[in-house]
C-alpha cells in the first residue's frame, strides 16, 4: 500500500516535487560527469576523473548524499507514483548503460592517439545525456509521465530508422578527412 498522499505532506516546503514525490537534486549525479566530460575534449587528461564516476540509483544518491531531507527523498521515492518513478528509473538505466559503454571506448580512443575522435565521441555522449537529463527533469517536475515518456522514445526511435533524420556516425577515416 502506497502512502502517497501522506508523503505529499510530509515534502511540505522542501525540494522534493509534491507531485512525483521525485527531486531534482539526483540530476546533480549526471551533471557533475557531464561537466567533466565537456572538458574532456580539450583537456584528454580529464577522462582519468570522469572515469571514476560511477551509477548510483536514486536511493544510493540521496544515501550518500548532503542533502538536507535526504531520508525523506528516499522515503518519497518509495511511494512516488509509478507513472514517474518507472520512466525516471527506465532513463536512469539507459544512461547508466550509454555512459558504461562509452567509457573503455574513450580510454582507447586517448591510449591509441586519436583526441579529435575522443572529442567528438565524448560531445556525443554528453549531448545525449543533456537530452536525458532534460527529460528527467521533466517527469520529476510532473511535466512527462509514463505515456508521454514512451511516446516521446517511440517518436525518437522512429526518427531514428529514416535515412534522412539519422545522423552518421563518423569513424576515424571521416574524421581524418575532416583535417585533409
Amino acid at each position: 500500500m502506497k502512502l502517497t498522499g501522506t508523503y505529499r505532506k510530509l515534502i511540505k516546503d522542501t525540494t522534493i516535487n509534491d507531485v512525483t514525490l521525485l527531486s531534482t537534486d539526483y540530476l546533480n549525479h549526471f551533471n557533475e560527469l557531464i561537466m567533466l566530460l565537456e572538458m574532456v575534449g580539450d583537456m584528454p587528461d580529464m577522462l582519468e576523473e570522469a572515469e571514476v564516476w560511477a551509477p548510483k540509483t536514486y536511493q544510493e544518491h540521496f544515501r550518500d548524499s548532503s542533502f538536507q531531507h535526504k531520508e525523506l527523498a528516499v522515503w518519497a521515492y518509495e511511494q512516488a507514483p509509478d507513472e514517474y518513478r518507472v520512466p525516471m528509473d527506465d532513463c536512469t538505466a539507459s544512461m547508466d548503460a550509454d555512459i558504461l559503454a562509452n567509457m573503455p571506448l574513450f580510454r582507447k580512443s586517448l591510449e591509441e592517439g586519436r583526441p579529435e575522435e575522443l572529442a567528438f565521441s565524448v560531445s556525443e555522449l554528453t549531448a545525449r545525456l543533456r537530452d536525458s537529463v532534460d527529460t528527467m527533469s521533466a517527469i520529476i517536475n510532473g511535466a512527462l509521465d509514463q505515456a508521454g515518456y514512451e511516446a516521446q522514445r517511440l517518436a525518437d526511435e522512429n526518427a531514428e530508422d529514416k535515412p534522412d533524420k539519422k545522423e552518421k556516425i563518423m569513424d576515424q577515416s571521416d574524421i581524418d578527412a575532416l583535417f585533409d
